[in-house]
């Protein structure tokens, strides 16, 4: 039996293209989270609390990349991991984020529009965030 394989050339293309396809493949809402966002003001949060939590806010950043996350909140280290999408219905998104120690996370968002997200905290408040250019 005689096997025919496939000349340099073909390997680069076919590899290129798998290339390609595997890229575009994962769920659409991940390649609108792709990017830094920045944390801009707080929602639902006691008028006594407001200046310290808009500081707070202010200095929290998500950063999407790929299927990775790293959360920067003010006076704790980075953390990181991979995350995954949970569910997406309307503008509410679920998310799965997996620290490097194994612990998952629910994250919940909503979304604005492509430039304009609210990370909703399980007591309720809320951090407005924007995407960095």
């Amino acid at each position: 039996m005689r096997f025919l394989l496939p000349s340099k050339g073909k390997i680069l293309v076919i590899s290129s293209i798998l290339l390609a396809f595997a890229s575009a493949c994962g769920h659409p809402m991940q390649r609108r989270l792709q990017g830094r966002w920045l944390g801009e003001s707080v929602e639902n949060v006691n008028s006594s609390f407001l200046a310290a939590a808009t500081g707070w806010a202010k200095g929290t950043s998500f950063e999407f990349s790929g299927d990775r996350l790293t959360v920067i909140i003010p006076a704790e280290d980075p953390r990181s991991g991979t995350y995954t999408i949970g569910t997406v219905h309307d503008d509410k998104v679920a998310l799965q984020a997996k620290r490097l120690d194994g612990t998952l996370d629910p994250v919940e968002l909503r979304m604005d529009d492509e430039h304009s997200l609210l990370w909703v905290l399980p007591n309720g408040a809320s951090i407005r965030m924007r995407k960095a250019n």
